[in-house]
């Protein structure tokens, strides 16, 4: 561990210790998992920050005592003149096959966006979490080249481990796998598991692209905030990857909600396998305590 991350390493030791308020800046703060996250931080009697374009995220999602700033991550500097002292970075463009309609959208979200929160932790020196996408670990690896959200991802989590290597700064990469839970949203950007509920809702079929056959990691909103802010207190460098260990299908999971299921054509982009590692995070104490199955129960959908 070189100088700059032992200094961090003690002030995050001493914060433990302390009673002493941090301040917590959150991109993406009105989103899915960034709304959870300020939630729980704000809990904490921590000064939380948001800053999100409401391109995903929504009004919907405020968490009372969090200060709200609207703009693109790449006008950071702009919007957020203060010095956090951790930085949690998940206001990117997060879906894989939408992503191969609008390439454009995601250059700007994904790589002019984070480099200018790069720039940001560069001048302010706090610790940053990025993070990254379990997609580049899909298919043997290939699958960080399927479409253009997976390849910004794979390539910022690059970029982040430079930029902590060049300018001595502290940071972690973590992993996330298929988050559900309360507050999923479903349509073109949205996740699978509310857009099949709302299908079995609405009484129609359940619609599931070909094969059906490839398998995700689904791992419950609370799990991932635990994970991440434990990564965000004692994890240090890449690889803190975030997900339940246990695979299903996509038709598993239709027919868990549903027998009558439509096939939908293949789609560019679409990986048939996840990789996960979650051995750096166990190593920190993390693990997971929410089962995909009783989920659904609790959303009243009969097995």
């Amino acid at each position: 561990m070189n100088k700059t991350l032992r200094k961090w390493a003690k002030r995050d030791s001493l914060w433990r210790m302390s009673p002493q308020k941090k301040t917590i800046l959150v991109t993406g703060g009105a989103g899915f998992i960034g709304s959870h996250l300020c939630r729980r931080v704000v809990a904490d009697s921590h000064t939380v920050i948001s800053l999100d374009n409401y391109f995903t995220g929504s009004r919907d999602n405020l968490v009372p005592g969090v200060e709200y700033r609207e703009g693109h991550t790449k006008d950071i500097e702009k919007r957020i003149p203060e010095t956090p002292d951790t930085i949690y970075h998940l206001g990117e463009y997060s879906r894989v096959e939408k992503s191969i309609e609008e390439p454009a959208l995601v250059w700007d979200l994904n790589v002019a966006g984070t480099f200018g929160v790069l720039e940001y932790w560069r001048k302010r020196k706090c610790k940053l979490v990025y993070a990254g996408s379990s997609t580049k670990f899909g298919d043997g690896g290939m699958g960080r080249d399927q479409s253009p959200y997976a390849w910004t991802k794979a390539t910022n989590t690059e970029l982040v481990r430079n930029y902590g290597a060049w300018y001595g700064l502290p940071y972690a990469i973590t992993y996330f796998y298929n988050v559900f839970g309360p507050g999923e949203r479903a349509g073109d950007y949205g996740t699978v598991i509310e857009i099949f509920h709302q299908q079995h809702e609405r009484g129609g079929p359940l619609t599931v692209v070909a094969p059906g056959t490839q398998k995700r990691n689904f791992t419950h909103i609370d799990d991932i905030v635990e994970g991440i802010l434990l990564v965000g207190e004692k994890g240090e460098g890449d690889d803190f990857g975030l997900g339940s260990e246990h695979e299903y299908t996509v038709l598993e999971v239709a027919n868990m909600f549903s027998k009558e299921i439509t096939m939908l054509p293949e789609r560019p982009g679409n990986r048939l396998s996840s990789g996960i590692d979650t051995s750096k995070s166990r190593a920190l104490g993390w693990s997971v305590k929410h089962d995909l199955e009783e989920y659904i129960k609790s959303l009243n959908t009969p097995l």
